[in-house]
């Protein structure tokens, strides 16, 4: 690096700390021998990379329905995330390059064979109601999620867990097995921290996060002010947040365009390109888990019928889906919720092809006959659902197999579709782990297990991989697991889509995560006005 360029960035580095003025920045750049106009886009670069207190942000999301609640253990879909994100905090977080730090732990650390840990609590944390948070309180929200009687879509990944402890402001945690993997748990907004009261949560006070929820309209809009005792500092720079729902993709990017959001999720596909001409609208992407998904039942017929599942398989054309759906912002799935940006995908197994003939000889043998199949989809699932529903119907009447598209309607979709009706579109943010999302999403019994599924081998991987510290070995594993779930699983996954969001100059943020949508869905206290 030159003694020019080294000059340049810590000019770079002084703007975004606020040292130096616009008119000193563009003086000394312009001494360093660049054009005015290089100078000023530097600086308003550096500028903008640099978090301002104040000011009010709107945002916009794809997400939400009337039957919407924030507690933790049914927080179903993105706006929810986002809105637990901004009400409560977690013992950990991924930060914008996939590292785990802390957050309400400020550190942790396990027993060599990983079965036992233990996290050291922040001091003086506040929760919004006044109360300072103790371990008790961290005991509390995390048993919320276990036990018998619970619901919650975190009780299968923390079913390992034997006894949770108080030592002084430490919490131990002790697991049936080993798990390497367990801190990454505590990232998941399903196990925000909330007051304990009366034997369990109080979740409907709010947690210790840097947004206070001052107006709740499920499926419409939420409106939050900012905490004045956050024990974070940088962040949460907003002094207020308004939090909407639209659903309908034309209406959101509208939305964006006359300026009554900053920043929407979600972005319609195939107006894109159209859209990032818009004057001052910017658009984002990046690769992550999300995948999208028809989850059947496979303890329901006819879908509990081996052949039927493995016809589908071959009856849907990935590839054309990708390209007419995803417009080239993804890629093909292979009917398993681990993909490229996983540590431990497995590249290297067989990718499913549609074949008509292979799709026909397996329904020839479930020996069903000429009945029809019903999938229900909407675009609540996720922008195209729909389309994808109906192209998945051409293919498969080339192989003879009759599917029935039930157009559902968006409102309610979760509550009274998804996991109702035995065959229906879906989509999956994914999680930071393959433990985490296959404890999720396919643990016998798990709540989110969307396609019944209960598999001997599978069920036996789920516990060896977890706790397998030779990372060659469960590497083996994870890979088995995946090519189980393509032959035999009940998912079609026929792509992995890129994260896409629109935001107005009005809005700016730092480095980006891309391990779900809206900055890992961390956008309220990341984010701020300009």
């Amino acid at each position: 690096m030159t003694a020019q360029e080294k000059h340049a960035q810590w000019l770079i580095r002084e703007a975004q700390k606020g040292r130096m003025s616009r008119r000193e920045f563009l003086g000394r750049s312009t001494a360093l021998g660049m054009a005015l106009s290089v100078g000023a886009g530097l600086f308003d670069k550096a500028h903008a990379a640099t978090p301002v207190k104040g000011g009010h942000m709107r945002l916009a999301m794809g997400h939400g329905a009337t039957s919407d609640t924030l507690d933790p253990a049914t927080l179903t879909n993105g706006l929810q995330w986002v809105v637990a994100y901004g009400v409560a905090n977690t013992l950990t977080e991924l930060d914008a390059q996939g590292n785990l730090v802390g957050s309400l732990a400020t550190e942790w650390g396990s027993s060599p064979d990983a079965r036992v840990w233990t996290f050291k609590l922040r001091d003086g944390v506040e929760f919004h109601n006044g109360k300072t948070m103790t371990a008790e309180d961290v005991i509390a929200s995390i048993n919320y999620h276990r036990g018998d009687d619970s619901k919650s879509v975190g009780k299968p990944v923390m079913a390992a867990v034997t006894d949770i402890s108080a030592d002084g402001n430490t919490v131990v945690f002790t697991l049936e097995n080993g798990n390497a993997d367990f801190p990454f748990n505590f990232n998941e907004a399903t196990f925000g921290i909330y007051p304990a009261k009366d034997g369990g949560i109080d979740w409907k006070a709010g947690g210790s996060g840097g947004y206070i929820l001052k107006t709740e309209q499920p499926g419409q809009r939420y409106e939050f002010e900012r905490n004045p005792n956050y024990w974070k500092d940088g962040a949460a720079h907003a002094d207020s947040v308004e939090l909407h729902s639209i659903t309908d993709p034309a209406a959101r990017q509208n939305a964006l365009i006359t300026g009554e959001v900053d920043c929407i999720d979600r972005v319609e596909l195939k107006t894109l390109a159209l859209m990032s001409r818009t004057p001052g609208v910017v658009i984002e992407e990046g690769a992550g888990p999300l995948h999208y998904t028809f989850p059947m039942a496979t303890k329901v017929a006819p879908f509990d019928n081996l052949h039927l599942r493995q016809a589908l398989k071959y009856a849907i054309n990935r590839q054309e889906i990708v390209d007419k759906i995803l417009f080239g912002h993804g890629v093909v799935g292979n009917d398993h919720p681990i993909g490229p940006s996983y540590r431990y995908h497995a590249a290297d197994i067989e990718q499913l092809e549609y074949d008509p003939d292979k799709a026909r000889h397996h329904y020839e043998k479930s020996g069903l006959g000429d009945i029809e199949i019903n999938l229900s989809a909407s675009d609540a699932a996720y922008s195209g659902a729909l389309d994808a529903a109906v192209l998945f119907q051409a293919s498969a009447k080339a192989a003879g197999i009759n599917i029935n598209v039930v157009r559902e309607p968006n409102d309610g979709y979760w509550s009274d579709v998804w996991m109702k009706k035995p065959w229906s579109a879906s989509y999956w943010g994914g999680y930071s782990t393959e433990d985490t999302m296959f404890s999720t999403g396919f643990a016998a019994g798990a709540a989110w297990n969307d396609t019944q599924w209960d598999h001997p081998r599978f069920n036996e991987l789920l516990v060896q991989a977890r706790a397998e510290l030779d990372e060659g070995l469960r590497a083996e594993m994870y890979r088995e697991m995946q090519v189980i779930l393509r032959d035999e699983g009940g998912n079609i996954v026929p792509m992995f889509a890129n994260e896409v969001h629109a935001r107005n100059e009005k809005i700016a943020h730092g480095d980006l995560s891309w391990v779900r949508g809206f900055d890992g869905r961390r956008i309220m206290e990341r984010w701020w006005m300009v």
